[in-house]
């Protein structure tokens, strides 16, 4: 991308620009601030909208560390919002779903939200039938978060920080989680996660978006096509809680090794199907080493979108909107609709806090928790 230079530039036309960085080649990504809507306790939430040269806009506030929206062009140069969201804080704050929210401590499910750690029990707050899922109660999600904002790697960047306190949702240690978001000229949406804590914890967030690579509820996914780059996955029981074990996707529906419609097999008579009610489960990435990798790309014919999906995580968790219903009255008054969009939610596996022989979650002092990924938008 070349050497940038920082503007810092102060003014009001609407928004204020608060930071512009422009290449060598003449490129530039500017980052505004705006007012976005008043929480019922008077906080002030704020949205941060970053462009680049090349058509691509992307939404954050600070309420969540929502991603409020991402716009890419199609292979006409057609501008669409390709994630699920609300037009107002107030939808946000009454959401059931996690439209574009950071989940955690721990995101996905904890097996009736207990674990042990050093010999010690912990029962964590229930919100999913018998089991603790995305963090609990009021979970990451629902959080105000602190925005900076600062540079990363040469981009203007937005670095959003929660500390949750001892005992949050039931979770131990007072734990510090920065979440930096940038965008780059290649449209990608870059995601780095940082966390300390003062006593042993366990820590597994992710960003919860919603995606419909035709535009924010323009029909269904069951026509995009994903490849995910793992031979196996985690089969689950009906709370859809991991067994324990990791199971071959060679001559099931799992497999998306090779690129395939998510319609194809979505409705097929299979146990893990019927579990799920559709795909709502966890892949063991091939050859994870904790380094940057490509783990998925999801293409829509029509628009011509390509999505790839890089993580230094070992596993990710395709969910195709089998829960949306219509009741989520989404921007510009849609109704989202039965799997209308997709997560793909780069994490440890679920349950990794009662399942020994899965990546470890647990987070300790001295110790840092890294992680990074990055969703890249193209077309062809």
């Amino acid at each position: 991308m070349g050497l940038y230079m920082n503007k810092l530039i102060n003014f009001i036309v609407g928004s204020t620009l608060i930071l512009l960085i422009t290449g060598c080649d003449d490129k530039s990504i500017s980052l505004y601030e705006e007012d976005y809507g008043v929480l019922d306790n008077g906080i002030l939430i704020k949205q941060y909208i970053f462009e680049n040269d090349n058509q691509m806009k992307v939404k954050i506030i600070n309420y969540g560390a929502i991603v409020v929206s991402i716009e890419v062009p199609d292979k006409k140069g057609k501008i669409n919002d390709v994630v699920l969201g609300y037009d107002s804080i107030d939808g946000y704050v009454q959401d059931p779903s996690y439209f574009g929210a950071i989940v955690g401590r721990v995101g996905n499910r904890i097996s009736k939200g207990k674990f042990s750690l050093d010999g010690k029990d912990y029962a964590l707050a229930i919100n999913n039938n018998e089991n603790h899922l995305h963090g609990g109660i009021q979970g990451f999600n629902k959080k105000v978060w602190t925005p900076e904002i600062t540079e990363s790697n040469g981009l203007p960047a937005l670095k959003l920080t929660y500390l949750s306190p001892d005992g949050e949702e039931g979770y131990p240690g007072n734990l510090n989680l920065e979440v930096t978001y940038t965008i780059s000229n290649k449209n990608e949406l870059i995601i780095d996660y940082f966390g300390t804590t003062d006593k042993a914890t366990i820590l597994n967030p992710t960003n919860h978006s919603y995606f419909n690579l035709s535009g924010a509820g323009n029909g269904d996914i069951l026509d995009h096509v994903l490849k995910i780059n793992a031979d196996y996955f985690t089969p689950v029981d009906k709370g859809l809680i991991p067994l324990g074990n990791h199971e071959s996707v060679l001559g099931t529906p799992m497999d998306f090794l090779n690129p395939k419609k998510i319609g194809e097999r979505i409705n097929n008579d299979d146990n893990q199907l019927k579990v799920g009610l559709g795909y709502d489960h966890n892949w063991v990435f091939n050859n994870w080493d904790g380094t940057l990798k490509l783990g998925v790309t999801l293409f829509e014919p029509e628009s011509g979108r390509f999505m790839e999906v890089f993580t230094t995580e070992p596993g990710v968790q395709f969910y195709s909107g089998n829960f949306l219903d219509g009741t989520n009255i989404g921007k510009n008054q849609k109704a989202y609709q039965y799997r209308s969009a997709l997560c793909l939610e780069t994490d440890h596996f679920p349950d990794s806090q009662n399942n020994s022989n899965f990546p470890s979650v647990v987070l300790r002092p001295g110790e840092e928790y890294k992680q990074k990924t990055i969703y890249q938008f193209s077309t062809k």
